[in-house]
């Protein structure tokens, strides 16, 4: 499935210790081979990578993944870039996507992330490794084809080469409460954006973000409208830490990649998702030919 080039693994980490032991090896490694390397870990492991590489972190650029990768969306985008300022040298990059205090609706999505890895990067040349903890093995087994544990480098028998579509095509778990049900066509779009403007901002998000969510939505709904059908259905509701706008309709995506990939002006469509992803904490997309289901979150400050 992959170019010789590509590899993703998963570092099995116990304790600190050993998370620094593994990645600061693997960054030693690509500067060793005069590679492009980078981490995009949350800002305790960039302080702790630091010390463990000394003069060498002056080589590595480090990116604060609780800011890039809050929506685990941007990820992908984020490493493309970084891939193209490499140039023609190989890069490698360790990347954390879970983390203490990472909200449980972000960490299930990282699961689709890591699928859809292996599927945008596997003609680059291009090395990753996701520290993992051992509560999240059981993904990791699923997502990554190499798995590290200490000295021990082996191959998942339980990588599933189709799990990005698998995922994809999943069920979102129901919500507990929903405040508002609303069925729409074109001419229901102010009134959807009054809605979701007064919703958001009831339930406690300030002006801005509740603008950012109802720009979103628009976008979404949108979409909505000219490719699933001419009408759909939006739900919002309020959890603890954010609002959440649902957008459903019986149009199918057939890309899982969609918003994750910047938007070309010469080719048409995909800007309505990667704006949404620019402006939410998380969208978590789910499609097949029955309908698609787009969940958009915006954190409470």
């Amino acid at each position: 499935m992959s170019a010789p080039g590509f590899a993703h693994e998963a570092l099995v980490y116990r304790d600190e210790a050993g998370y620094l032991e593994g990645t600061s090896a693997f960054l030693r490694a690509g500067l060793a081979a005069g590679e492009a390397v980078f981490a995009l870990v949350r800002p305790a492991a960039i302080d702790g990578l630091r010390d463990a590489l000394g003069d060498d972190a002056d080589r590595v650029r480090f990116l604060d993944m609780t800011e890039v990768g809050r929506n685990p969306a941007r990820i992908i985008p984020t490493l493309r870039s970084l891939i193209a300022d490499a140039g023609d040298r190989p890069a490698r990059a360790v990347t954390e996507h879970t983390w203490p205090g990472r909200s449980e609706e972000e960490t299930a999505e990282t699961l689709l992330h890591e699928a859809l890895v292996n599927v945008a990067f596997e003609d680059t040349d291009l090395r990753l490794l996701c520290p993992t903890d051992p509560e999240f093995l059981a993904d990791a087994e699923h997502s990554h084809p190499i798995l590290v544990e200490g000295d021990d480098r082996r191959q998942s028998d339980r990588f599933d080469p189709k799990l990005a579509d698998i995922e994809f095509a999943g069920d979102l778990p129901a919500p507990e409460t929903v405040s508002d049900v609303a069925h729409f066509n074109l001419d229901d779009l102010p009134e959807l954006r009054d809605l979701v403007t007064i919703r958001a901002s009831g339930f406690g998000l300030p002006r801005a973000r509740a603008l950012d969510l109802t720009l979103a939505t628009n976008e979404i709904v949108t979409n909505s409208i000219c490719h699933g059908g001419e009408r759909g259905t939006l739900r919002v509701w309020d959890e603890e830490d954010a609002v959440v706008c649902e957008v459903s309709d019986g149009g199918q995506i057939t890309d899982p990649l969609v918003g994750r990939i910047v938007p070309r002006p010469s080719v048409p469509g995909g800007r309505g998702v990667w704006l949404a992803n620019q402006l939410c904490d998380l969208v978590r997309i789910r499609s097949t030919a029955v309908g698609t289901v787009v969940r958009l979150h915006m954190a409470k400050p």
